[in-house]
């Protein structure tokens, strides 16, 4: 039996947000994850956070000579943007290492979101 494609109307509407992320030492994708999560969770708490719908969907590392730079592709549901981008902007440290993220971009898609990398 073939499973059911919902409807346009049905599905949950998604933004993916552009973030440049600023770190002083590397961190891999599941790192950044870690990172993202323990953010919103702090900040929104799990209740909240469970509805974000938060992803990470594409993950690049730019050349610095002074620190390590990373640019991602971060989805989550239209309604909850404000507080997503409130939650990057309160992570301030991971693993004794600083780090700044910030949100450089919002689109509808993710081949828009793109550009802004």
């Amino acid at each position: 039996m073939k499973l059911k494609v919902l409807p346009p109307t049905l599905r949950k509407n998604n933004r993916y947000l552009t973030v440049d992320v600023k770190v002083n030492s590397r961190i891999t994708k599941d790192e950044l994850v870690t990172i993202i999560w323990d953010a919103c969770t702090r900040f929104q708490g799990e209740l909240n956070t469970a509805n974000f719908n938060l992803w990470v969907m594409k993950f690049f590392e730019i050349e610095n000579n002074d620190y390590y730079r990373y640019r991602s592709i971060i989805r989550c549901q239209r309604d909850y943007v404000d507080e997503v981008r409130s939650s990057f902007a309160l992570a301030n440290k991971y693993n004794g290492n600083r780090i700044a993220i910030t949100t450089i971009g919002l689109s509808g898609t993710i081949k828009a979101s793109e550009k802004y990398i």
